[in-house]
C-alpha cells in the first residue's frame, strides 16, 4: 500500500496576514487562491515538493458547524490550541531567524529537546502552533 499525505488543513483568522506568513516567512509557494461567499481557502506548500500542501482555510467554513461549535473553535484559536503542524528543515537556525525577522510569534527558540530532536515553536497569525525540527 503506497499512502503520502496529500494536504494537511489549518485555519485562518486572516487570509492575508496567513497568505504573508506562509508565503513570505516560511517561503511557501501559494498553490491555490479561492474566494466563495466571502471566505477563502489558500492552498500552500514547500517549492520542490508538489505533492504536499497545507490549506489555510476559514475556521468555520463547514455548513455543519453549529454556533456553539463555531464560539468554541473562535475560543481555541484565540488561545492558540486548536490546530498545528509539525515541519522539518535541515537550517533550523536559519529558518528560525527568517520566522523572527518575519515577527512570528516567537513560542521556543532552537533547543536541544532531551527525546534527541532540536527544534524551536512559534504560532502563524490565526495562533495555529508551528513546530519546526532540524533533520539529522
Amino acid at each position: 500500500m503506497d499512502i503520502t499525505i496529500h494536504a494537511s488543513f489549518l485555519p485562518h483568522s486572516d487570509p492575508d496576514a496567513s497568505l504573508a506568513f506562509y508565503r513570505d516567512a516560511l517561503g511557501f509557494e501559494v498553490r491555490n487562491d479561492v474566494g466563495y461567499e466571502g471566505m477563502r481557502w489558500i492552498t500552500v506548500g514547500p517549492a520542490g515538493q508538489p505533492d504536499t500542501s497545507i490549506v489555510l482555510q476559514p475556521p468555520t467554513g463547514d455548513p455543519g458547524i453549529t454556533d456553539d461549535e463555531q464560539r468554541t473553535i473562535a475560543e481555541m484559536m484565540a488561545k492558540g490550541t486548536f490546530a498545528g503542524i509539525v515541519l522539518s528543515t535541515d537550517d533550523l537556525d536559519g529558518t528560525f531567524a527568517r520566522l523572527r525577522d518575519n515577527s512570528a510569534e516567537v513560542i521556543q527558540e532552537p533547543t536541544e529537546q532531551d527525546y534527541g530532536l532540536r527544534d524551536c515553536a512559534v504560532r502563524d497569525p490565526a495562533g495555529n502552533m508551528i513546530r519546526i525540527q532540524e533533520r539529522p
